[in-house]
């Protein structure tokens, strides 16, 4: 590949090999030097009006003028060049490293940089103030080392640009917790003001019942209308409040090992499940590296929804199976099923598979907001023999 000097001298700037070159470049040169048995050696970077001398031993690194320099006529012909006596070569008998100007360089030899993309850059060199001979072991050692300056390079701008990719998440992951803070928060006021709105609505609506039933002739459908008005204050009120977890669980976490199997007969017994209730069986299960206090609202959930859509005779199993350093949890039901398509769609907030029946749709979104800030995942899937099958998959404790 033939690049003009301009997209070099742009290649060179991008790379920042003159003002900050990898500190590796100077281990290389010395190591050039002693391989080829001379006492100096130099990276050189030729740009479009000078070249500049990025790493050396055995004198000190400058910059000249690039048509002073013994290293351009590599550079323009892409080819290793070997000179016993430069003062007996036409190329470089009248050159100022050679006449005495600027030195009195005898023994040369160069080797291109060459990048990935074919540009070149500059030259790998060493040289002696007296004549010598470089045999085809140490030319081929030399070529090696350039290819290793121009590999160093390579992996020195990977790292920066790693480096510049980890500082931009860590911006972002700051953003983001400033910004869970924030929602939090206007969550929590937002539904303290929406609770004191539905607490008056439904002080009326329970205030109308009771003088409607003081009437003697009370209007016939009066009573359903309350009783509708009634159900949509109630559902308004879980709504609000799964709201306000969802806004506020999976933030901010205290991770440590915690006993699932304690987890799951907290939430039993918050949803009034004895430990010897049909509905529900508990197998084995394992401690986990997670938040104890917000596992417990994920289980809750879960056990909830299977509970919820396990038919006329619900049936819930709870169990887990070992995968690596990693658990995966399942809650079974033998009920209404889902389908595959819905999936994915009901971890979405307020989406639902089944609208026929009670809910918000906030519970699974929530669950999955928990789930993947531990590092986890969680999804549904169909249960085989019918029914369905949440999971979640977590870390050991030991991980």
């Amino acid at each position: 590949m033939t690049s003009s000097v301009t997209d070099v001298d742009a290649l060179i700037a991008e790379q920042h090999v003159i003002d900050s070159p990898p500190a590796e470049w100077q281990s290389i040169v010395e190591l050039a030097a002693f391989m080829a048995d001379v006492p100096m050696a130099t990276i050189n970077i030729l740009t479009a009006d000078a070249q500049h001398q990025v790493a050396a031993v055995g004198f000190d690194a400058a910059i000249c003028r690039r048509e002073d320099s013994m290293c351009r006529l590599t550079v323009e012909s892409g080819e290793s060049i070997v000179v016993e006596d430069a003062r007996f070569d036409d190329r470089y008998r009248d050159n100022p490293f050679v006449t005495g100007v600027i030195g009195d360089v005898r023994f040369y030899a160069s080797t291109p940089l060459v990048l990935p993309g074919g540009e070149i850059i500059g030259t790998l060199c060493v040289f002696d103030l007296e004549p010598r001979v470089l045999d085809a072991t140490r030319t081929a050692f030399l070529l090696t080392l350039a290819d290793r300056i121009v590999d160093v390079l390579g992996l020195a701008q990977r790292t920066s640009q790693l480096a510049e990719a980890l500082a931009r998440t860590e911006a972002l992951r700051d953003e983001l917790h400033r910004s869970n803070e924030h929602l939090s928060a206007f969550a929590g006021q937002i539904s303290h003001d929406l609770s004191s709105l539905l607490s008056t609505v439904s002080m009326s609506i329970d205030l109308l019942d009771e003088q409607i039933d003081a009437l003697p002739d009370p209007p016939e459908d009066a009573k359903f209308w309350i009783d509708t008005a009634q159900r949509g204050s109630d559902r308004m009120g879980a709504m609000i409040r799964d709201i306000l977890s969802f806004a506020s669980l999976g933030g901010s976490l205290r991770l440590r090992p915690t006993p699932l199997g304690g987890v799951v007969k907290a939430v039993a017994l918050d949803l009034g499940i004895a430990p010897d209730d049909p509905r529900l069986a508990i197998g084995e299960l394992p401690v986990v590296s997670g938040d104890a206090g917000q596992l417990r609202a994920v289980v809750q959930n879960l056990v909830t929804n299977a509970l919820k859509f396990g038919g006329e005779d619900p049936r819930v199993e709870i169990s887990a199976v070992e995968d690596q350093d990693a658990w995966e949890i399942r809650v079974s039901d033998r009920g209404v099923g889902i389908d595959p398509a819905d999936a994915e769609r009901v971890f979405e907030p307020l989406e639902r598979a089944h609208p026929e029946l009670p809910g918000t749709g906030i519970g699974l979104a929530t669950s999955r907001r928990v789930i993947e800030s531990h590092g986890g995942t969680i999804g549904l899937r169909p249960r085989e023999g019918g029914g369905a099958e949440a999971w979640f998959r977590l870390p050991a404790a030991n991980t």
